[in-house]
């Protein structure tokens, strides 16, 4: 049985957008039982929540962006990660611009962040999402699928044209490694022949070697070299992790993708939510009839 968890006090931490390249404030806030992860923009009209689920998917380029009548969070997979790697499943994100900070490009930091606020069970169980039947959806020669298994697992294999990431393959699975060991540590990456067609775009203005693993013609551009060998392919069961915590809840399910990037795997999260006979809610140890995320207004009235 899962229990609900937040976390013991408030924390901060501030950065710089990666796409933005500006500012960012963010503070992690302890949330009563049942609220979800929520995050509260601030604007000028005041704070508007935004609440997790695959509903509020409103772009994947090169990032995960959520947002709720006109107010979008941008970059937000990297943290969703931490929070499900740790099994948060209340909490309150508040933030002061349209896109997270980016930090090292990691999970680590959030991780770190939330281990220095300390974990709070709150001895309510938290439902599950089992899958009852595979689902797959494709682009081409990339996929991602997800079928049947009473554990949460991630196989994830990654090939691109270049030397150094011909091919990756890497599994992990929670309940034998360690998130924070294993997966939190892998940053993002890039190539650089890419950055400056990314700038020109709006994109990746706060990018730097401090916050991604660069991969030159000749092999990485990181002075410090890589946290692991195959730590690209690690990033990206980190992506898969963030992104399929849109579903609002833990998954019982073994993940398998080959290629797959943030459209891919919101787009399984979409698929997954709309196909209500592919999956069962467990909870106090029963199946339960599956049930769509919560409404806006019971949103609005746990965060007010």
């Amino acid at each position: 049985m899962h229990l609900q968890q937040t976390i013991r006090k408030i924390v901060h931490c501030s950065g710089i957008g990666l796409h933005s390249g500006g500012p960012v404030n963010l503070r992690l806030v302890p949330a009563p039982i049942d609220t979800g992860i929520v995050f509260l923009r601030k604007t000028a009209k005041g704070p508007v929540p935004v609440k997790v689920d695959g509903t509020k998917v409103v772009g994947t380029l090169l990032c995960t962006t959520i947002g709720e009548n006109g107010t979008k969070i941008q970059t937000v997979e990297h943290l969703l990660a931490a929070l499900s790697g740790l099994q948060i499943t209340n909490l309150i994100i508040e933030l002061d611009s349209a896109e997270l900070p980016i930090m090292d490009g990691s999970a680590k930091p959030f991780v770190d962040l939330i281990l220095k606020a300390g974990i709070q069970a709150q001895g309510v169980s938290q439902p599950v999402l089992k899958i009852t039947r595979p689902m797959e959806v494709k682009d081409g020669e990339k996929w991602i699928r997800i079928r049947p298994s009473w554990k949460f697992r991630v196989n994830c294999t990654i090939r691109f044209d270049h030397p150094l990431l011909a091919h990756q393959s890497c599994s992990f699975e929670p309940v034998s490694e360690d998130f924070v060991e294993w997966i939190a540590p892998a940053r993002t990456f890039g190539f650089l022949e890419e950055v400056e067609a990314l700038r020109n775009h709006g994109l990746a203005r706060g990018g730097s070697l401090e916050n991604a693993v660069v991969v030159g013609p000749d092999g990485v551009l990181n002075k410090e070299g890589l946290r692991y060998a195959d730590e690209f392919v690690r990033h990206k069961i980190l992506d898969i992790m963030g992104d399929l915590s849109l579903l609002g809840m833990p998954i019982l399910g073994e993940v398998e993708a080959y290629c797959s990037g943030h459209q891919l795997n919101t787009t399984l999260v979409s698929e997954i939510l709309s196909s209500t006979d592919c999956w069962t809610m467990i909870k106090d140890g029963a199946s339960a009839v599956p049930m769509r995320p919560s409404a806006d207004s019971t949103i609005a009235a746990q965060v007010s």
